[in-house]
């Protein structure tokens, strides 16, 4: 590993897949000098803790495991010219791009003219998710759970119950079975999985009961965990187990963006970026799940690559500004980007999230204009992407999309 440099082109803050994927794509399109900051002892992100598959697909045509799908993407940024620094973590961000940076051989500030935030996700905790009950060891998230298993080889439970229906849950549950655990149940709030099909079909498949609109209202044990009380539409029961599994409930790891000067989208708890990936601070870009919780691994390694081309562009002779502003109404829990630059190459996509199930009419107007209306069946867990292609060119102004009940 090369020492860091004071000054670098671009500097980006996360070595998972959106990072990694931007700094091969931002080097390829002539960037020169690009470091890649990770605070972990080895590059890949999240997909590292991964043993099991499927990755790979998107990005390498192949079905890969986490594990040799990090290994390949931090391979191809090194090939690309990017140098990785590992055990290193950005303390301060301030602008201008300038960080605080704290390294193996002490506390440093660089300076970079473009950074790049792709700091990833975490799942909600414990008392986020306002669970009470005792306060035993043994409760876990999915990504603690498998560092443990897939980078430490420690098996920490063997009859867990799994909190959570997203993808990720489904990962827990491959996690388990990889471990020689035997998970004593699913518990989820939704009637049905979040996770599209076939992920649904796993628990059944491997003989692990699925209790729908069921939430967990205690945590019992004082050393260990002992067990749970489950709220279920049959009311309350107790459950033995020896762990707990909370998956899922994603927002972005943002704790940089809060405590330094960008602006910060209240709903999606990430920057606030346009649609070349910009951020209220022009000297710094955001991509992956930086921006919002939670995307797949193949959806973040293709849009870092696409804000790495438009930083390099960006450094090469300047982006233009965004001429729409963006606003969400009804029933959207959030639209991303909040601005737009007709004709950008960064993010194609409008990108929204209903706030709850509904089948309605999803509208897009431009200064009072309809430009777009159709009826559509949405989900909270389910991507919704209107190509900005569809808008006039040159347009400006204010951008409203808009997604009600009915109709």
């Amino acid at each position: 590993m090369t020492d860091l440099r004071p000054l670098c082109d671009l500097a980006i803050i996360g070595a998972g897949p959106a990072g990694l994927s931007a700094a091969v794509a931002a080097r390829a399109a002539g960037a020169g000098h690009v470091v890649v900051l990770e605070r972990e002892a080895e590059p890949g992100g999240i997909p590292r803790h991964c043993g099991h598959s499927p990755y790979g697909m998107r990005e390498f045509r192949r079905v890969m495991g986490g594990r040799a799908y990090a290994a390949r993407l931090a391979a191809e940024a090194r090939a690309a010219g990017a140098e990785i620094h590992c055990e290193t973590s950005v303390i301060a961000i301030h602008p201008g791009g300038r960080l605080l940076v704290s390294t193996p051989k002490g506390a440093m500030e660089i300076g970079a003219r473009r950074v790049l935030l792709a700091t990833g996700c975490r799942e909600t905790s414990r008392a986020a998710r306002l669970i009470g009950g005792e306060k035993p060891g043994g409760i876990l998230n999915t990504g603690a759970l498998q560092g443990l298993v897939y980078l430490q080889g420690i098996t920490p439970f063997r009859r867990p119950l799994i909190v959570g229906s997203e993808l990720v849950a489904f990962s827990a549950l491959l996690t388990c079975r990889h471990a020689g655990m035997r998970p004593v149940g699913m518990a989820a709030p939704e009637a049905r999985p979040l996770a599209r099909w076939p992920a649904g079909l796993l628990p059944r498949l491997m003989g692990v009961p699925f209790w729908g609109r069921t939430r967990i209202a205690a945590i019992h044990g004082h050393d260990r965990v002992t067990g749970v009380t489950l709220e279920g539409p049959d009311g309350p029961r107790d459950l033995a187990c020896d762990g707990v599994i909370l998956s899922g409930r994603f927002r972005p790891e943002n704790a940089l963006a809060l405590t330094g000067h960008l602006e910060i989208d209240p709903a999606t708890r990430g920057p606030v970026v346009d649609s070349d990936g910009r951020c209220s601070d022009p000297a710094y870009f955001a991509a992956g799940n930086a921006l919002r919780g939670v995307e797949t691994a193949g959806w973040c390694w293709a849009e870092g690559r696409r804000i790495g081309v438009a930083i390099a562009a960006d450094l090469a002779r300047g982006l233009p500004s965004p001429t729409l502003t963006v606003a969400a109404e009804g029933a959207l829990a959030y639209a991303l980007p909040a601005r737009i630059r007709p004709g950008s190459d960064g993010l194609p996509d409008l990108q929204l999230r209903a706030a709850r199930p509904l089948r309605g009419r999803l509208t897009l107007t431009l200064d009072g204009t309809e430009i777009l209306s159709r009826t559509i069946s949405a989900r909270p867990e389910r991507r919704i992407t209107l190509p900005l292609s569809i808008l006039p060119a040159g347009a400006s102004g204010r951008l409203v999309v808009r997604l009600e009940e009915g109709g």
